[in-house]
C-alpha cells in the first residue's frame, strides 16, 4: 500500500506540474520602455499602435483594414484622453438605435501570430446602458480584411476562433453596462440549449465591472494551442492587474452552453483551449468594436432603452508581448 501511495502521489505531482499555467506579468511591460507611449509603435514586438492623434478620421484609416462608420455619424475624434496619455484626442463611438448599430475598426495581422496581447483604454458614459458586443482578438483561415458574420455557427478549428472582451449584464443581474466577460467561439465550445452555437461567455472570478465615467486600461491575451493539444490560453488585465488567466487546469464552475465562471473553488477543471486544429489558423486580427442592438436591452429586461449608447477609446497597442498601462511622463 505504501508503494502504491507513493506512486499515486508522484503521478499527482507530475500531473499538477504539467497542467500548471506559467505565470504572466503584471503592471508595466513594453510600456515601461516608452513613457507616455512615445515611440512605442517602433518597438519590435508591436504590431499596431493607434493614439487617435491624427487630424482626421481619413488620416487614421490607412492604419486599419476596415472602418465602419455608417453615414459618417458613428466615429468621431474628440478632445479627451486617459490621465497618463500625452495626447489630446480619443475616438468617440456613438450607436444610435434606429439609425445604426455602432461601428468598428478592423486590423488584419500579417503575418498571423500564435500569441497576441491587445491593450486599449475605454471610457463608458456616466449613464452607460447595456451593449451587445465589444472588442477583441481572433483568427480566420484564410485571413480576411474584414469581420465575418458567423454568429450561431460552430467555430471549426480549421476555420476560425474569436475572443472578445465585453461588459455583459447577465440578464439584468449586473448594473449597466455589465461585468467584463469573454465572449468566445472556438473548436471545443459548447452549444446552446437549442443546439445552435451562440458563443460561450467566460466570466472572471467576481465578475468585475468597468467604472462609468472614467478611463480604464483593458488588456487581453490569446495564446494558441499546439496542434492536437488543448493548451491554449486566454487572459485579462484591468489597469495592469492580472484579473483572470484561463487555460489548462483552471478551476471553474459548471460549464454549459452559456459558458462558465472562473472559480478558485470550482467544481470543474478546464482542459484548456483548442483554438485550432491546423497550423494555418492563428491570431489574424484585432477589432475595436462597439456593437449595439435592441436585443442587448431585451436580454437585460430594459423596456424603454435609450437611443444613444456612447463609449470612448484611446491608446491602442497590439503586440506579441505584454504591454501594460501607459507609464506617466515625469515632469
Amino acid at each position: 500500500m505504501t508503494c502504491v501511495y507513493r506512486i499515486s502521489l508522484f503521478a499527482s505531482l507530475v500531473f499538477s506540474s504539467v497542467w500548471a499555467l506559467n505565470p504572466l506579468p503584471e503592471s508595466h511591460g513594453i510600456s515601461k520602455l516608452h513613457p507616455g507611449d512615445k515611440g512605442i509603435e517602433n518597438h519590435p514586438f508591436v504590431l499596431l499602435a493607434e493614439d487617435f492623434e491624427a487630424p482626421t478620421l481619413a488620416a487614421i484609416k490607412p492604419r486599419w483594414n476596415e472602418m465602419e462608420n455608417k453615414d459618417g455619424k458613428v466615429l468621431e475624434l474628440v478632445a479627451d484622453k486617459p490621465e497618463a496619455s500625452v495626447g489630446r484626442h480619443c475616438l468617440q463611438v456613438t450607436a444610435t438605435l434606429g439609425e445604426n448599430t455602432g461601428g468598428h475598426l478592423f486590423k488584419r495581422l500579417d503575418p498571423i501570430q500564435t500569441r497576441v496581447f491587445s491593450r486599449f483604454y475605454v471610457k463608458f458614459a456616466e449613464n452607460a446602458p447595456y451593449l451587445h458586443h465589444f472588442s477583441g482578438l481572433g483568427g480566420y483561415n484564410p485571413p480576411t480584411n474584414w469581420p465575418q458574420g458567423t454568429a450561431g455557427e460552430h467555430a471549426k478549428g480549421d476555420k476560425r476562433f474569436s475572443a472578445r472582451i465585453e461588459p455583459n449584464g447577465s440578464y439584468g443581474t449586473i448594473p449597466a453596462p455589465g461585468g467584463w466577460m469573454f465572449y468566445t467561439y472556438w473548436n471545443d465550445m459548447k452549444p446552446s440549449a437549442g443546439g445552435r452555437f451562440w458563443g460561450n461567455g467566460l466570466w472572471p472570478e467576481g465578475k468585475p465591472a468597468p467604472p462609468r465615467g472614467q478611463w480604464q486600461c483593458v488588456e487581453i491575451m490569446v495564446k494558441c494551442n499546439d496542434i492536437s493539444q488543448s493548451n491554449g490560453e486566454l487572459a485579462l488585465w484591468l489597469d495592469g492587474k492580472l484579473t483572470t488567466h484561463i487555460g489548462p487546469g483552471t478551476k471553474t464552475g459548471k460549464w454549459t452552453g452559456e459558458g462558465f465562471q472562473v472559480n478558485a473553488d470550482g467544481e470543474q477543471t478546464f482542459e484548456g483551449f483548442r483554438w485550432r486544429t491546423v497550423q494555418e489558423l492563428a491570431v489574424s486580427y484585432f477589432m475595436l468594436s462597439h456593437y449595439v442592438t435592441e436585443n442587448a436591452y431585451r436580454q437585460n429586461n430594459i423596456a424603454n432603452p435609450p437611443n444613444i449608447n456612447r463609449v470612448w477609446f484611446d491608446d491602442i497597442v497590439v503586440a506579441t508581448e505584454y504591454i501594460g498601462p501607459i507609464v506617466s511622463v515625469k515632469k
